[in-house]
């Protein structure tokens, strides 16, 4: 470790992916015991609500405001505010219709391939 070469990472260097309707990610650290992304959501989206079997997972936000719904009870976030996600937990993060909310995703371990989605509710149509 002390050869290795230590420099900082942004936005800028960091790996970008898109993913859902136009959101935006950026891999901060990856590795496989933990997972640090920077990720946009604009205004109106959402993720799939969803759970992991393994991961645990820490939402941090940097700018705008999110709601991010955990378990069936909804909390708003502003800038400064954070909410630990507990593994199982069932989980949606949303931008409603504002800024885009710019936030931290911290995922112990990887969060990635270990995502189940959870199907949506179906509501009988009433004739």
């Amino acid at each position: 470790m002390a050869t290795e070469k230590i420099s900082p990472i942004s936005k800028d260097s960091a790996e970008h992916y898109v993913w859902g309707d136009r959101c935006d990610g950026w891999h901060l650290l990856k590795n496989s015991d933990l997972s640090v992304i920077q990720e946009r959501m604009p205004a109106g989206r959402a993720e799939v609500r969803h759970y992991h079997r393994r991961a645990q997972q820490f939402f941090y936000i940097l700018s705008g405001k999110a709601v991010l719904e955990m378990d069936g009870r909804s909390v708003d976030l502003v800038p400064g505010q954070g909410l630990w996600i507990p593994v199982g937990a069932r989980h949606q993060m949303k931008n409603e219709p504002g800024e885009d909310v710019h936030f931290l995703v911290i995922s112990q371990p990887p969060s990635h391939g270990d995502r189940v989605v959870e199907p949506e509710k179906r509501v009988p149509d009433l004739i």
